[in-house]
């Protein structure tokens, strides 16, 4: 497989090495290239954590389903919004997609967003504005493990008329 759709896979253990500068570019710009419901760009916000001390903050609220990445994108939607949950969800595959083409691993965290909400502490710290909430985390790192390339060929049913 060449393509990073279908080389993409959920990594849950991540090396201790810090992500670069120019791939952090390169997800933003995949970030920032997300489609977005009826053209809404002020409904979904983003923030990038590398700081280890903000990190081991959110690891612990989100009861350790970031795996340690060394790199977090935390997504968040305006509570009034139709389209920004689904928009952050876009926006994660984004990312991920782009990680797998730059050789990293991510992991796509919904838990650990939702835990991290009960945490005021922590999203002051990550200035969102008032209303909005954590909809998903995407953990990015050199993978630790070696993919395990199932076939996903079958994963779900598909009907063709």
């Amino acid at each position: 497989m060449s393509d990073p759709v279908l080389e993409r896979y959920s990594v849950r253990k991540f090396k201790n090495e810090p992500v670069s500068e120019e791939a952090i570019q390169k997800l933003t710009a995949a970030f920032q290239a997300s489609p977005c419901g009826m053209h809404q760009m002020d409904v979904m916000r983003g923030v990038i954590v590398s700081d280890e001390k903000l990190r081991q903050a959110i690891e612990t609220a989100s009861n350790n389903a970031c795996y340690q990445a060394p790199l977090l994108f935390v997504l968040a939607a305006k509570h009034d919004s139709n389209f920004a949950e689904r928009d952050a969800s876009v926006a994660a595959e984004n990312i991920m997609i782009e990680a797998t083409s730059l050789g990293l691993g991510s992991v796509y965290v919904m838990g650990g967003a939702v835990a991290l909400n009960k945490h005021q502490d922590i999203l002051q710290q990550l200035d969102l504005p008032a209303g909005f909430d954590v909809e998903t985390i995407v953990a990015i790192g050199k993978s630790a493990v070696e993919p395990n390339h199932e076939d996903r060929s079958q994963r779900y049913q598909l009907t063709r008329k």
